[in-house]
């Protein structure tokens, strides 16, 4: 089922996207909190790869991922929202201390509620704690057509014959 893309948050500093997928919380809540699975997930094209190592979130973890626009580069991400197979959120700032004063601090996150149908799916880019909300603001009309995307592609992925 097609959907456009709206973001429905109030916020100028949240984005939110929302969609129901036709399968339970925990099958989708599995993917989010499997760093490996970003990659597959991601709908920006921006992840490349989780760092070595990764293992299941869970409240505290942190983990790093590969990214590249234009330019390669990585992020490290604390999960600091955390409710099985409820509501995941982690925080992303560059692994480098110094760039991390002047980057980082968004948020990622994601509501799972059940609904008749399967389960609502709710993904916020939420930019309060951004270091520099005047440089990403720009981008969040392309976010909410990724964010979009990204739950195509976790409907795809958990409703698949296959998986």
């Amino acid at each position: 089922m097609a959907q456009e893309p709206t973001d429905v948050s109030k916020s100028k500093d949240v984005a939110t996207v929302e969609r129901v997928i036709a399968a339970p919380p925990d099958r989708i809540f599995d993917f989010l909190a499997d760093p490996d699975k970003h990659k597959v997930i991601d709908g920006s094209g921006t992840v490349v790869d989780a760092m070595s190592g990764s293992e299941r979130l869970k409240l505290g973890s942190t983990f790093g991922m590969s990214m590249k626009v234009g330019i390669g580069y990585s992020m490290e991400s604390t999960v600091i929202e955390f409710e099985e197979d409820r509501r995941i959120a982690w925080q992303t700032r560059p692994p480098n201390k110094v760039a991390a004063i002047f980057a980082g601090g968004r948020i990622w996150r994601y509501e799972l509620e059940p609904v008749e149908g399967g389960t609502k799916v709710t993904e916020s880019w939420d930019i309060t704690q951004e270091q520099q909300k005047w440089l990403v603001r720009p981008a969040r009309k392309k976010t909410v057509e990724a964010m979009a995307k990204t739950l195509a592609r976790i409907e795809e992925l958990v409703t698949s014959p296959s998986s």
